[in-house]
């Protein structure tokens, strides 16, 4: 029967040496499916609308619910503006103040005459430990040398460890900015800084890798106190 059709009208499909599947039928069977189909959806959605969300499988709308914390969502960014104001307020109320004051020079003698007569060193010394071994002393101390013998200016290159030194331990800006106090005090607050660190545990005359070798060493023959399980008497 499929043999007696025109080709003009209807493209087989062989699906064997010995049957066809004529396109015209084909199509005829898959127009009821979806017909059928269609009245299926049509009369569950005037019985349940909401089933005709689940039964035609379209995605669930996602309703914008409030947080259980209180916190609208369409003001956040009010809330994490007053976040950032907390954490900046917390940041400023735990700065430390400095070991020593600014004027207490002569509470290391020794340091203050080696800053006073070579003020290089010093900073050669707090640049290392501040940049902890990225920049060995001597190449720290030289450029300070040059750039005091070329502008003058030397406060301008210190300033700037000052700040970064205050950033790493959290210190107060005292008694003015960082570039006031070098400007004016260039020699007051090198010996400050070297006090601060000493204070902290640095052996500024060894360096940032002599120093990490000391506390390496320390750790290793402090004693491990033994272990005592429950119940075992001491």
């Amino acid at each position: 029967m499929f043999n007696q059709i025109p080709p003009k009208y209807c493209s087989t499909f062989l699906i064997s040496n010995k049957f066809s599947f004529s396109f015209p039928v084909f199509a005829s069977i898959k127009y009821l499916i979806a017909l059928v189909q269609t009245t299926e959806v049509l009369a569950m959605a005037s019985l349940n609308p909401s089933g005709y969300e689940k039964f035609s499988g379209s995605p669930p709308k996602q309703r914008q619910e409030a947080a259980t914390t209180g916190i609208p969502l369409s003001s956040s960014n009010q809330y994490s503006t007053e976040s950032c104001e907390t954490n900046t307020r917390l940041q400023t109320k735990t700065r430390v103040p400095w070991s020593s004051g600014l004027c207490d020079c002569f509470s290391d003698w020794r340091n203050c005459c080696i800053t006073c007569w070579c003020p290089c060193v010093t900073f050669g010394q707090i640049a290392e430990i501040v940049d902890k071994g990225s920049s060995s002393c001597g190449v720290n101390g030289a450029l300070y040398t040059l750039i005091a013998c070329v502008t003058g200016c030397a406060c301008c290159y210190s300033c700037f460890y000052r700040s970064k030194m205050r950033q790493q331990y959290m210190l107060k800006k005292h008694p003015c900015g960082d570039c006031l106090v070098h400007c004016c005090c260039e020699y007051c607050a090198l010996c400050q800084e070297y006090r601060e660190l000493k204070t902290r545990g640095y052996d500024l005359s060894i360096g940032w890798h002599g120093n990490m070798e000391k506390r390496s060493r320390e750790v290793a023959m402090t004693p491990i106190p033994p272990v005592v399980e429950e119940g075992m008497s001491r």
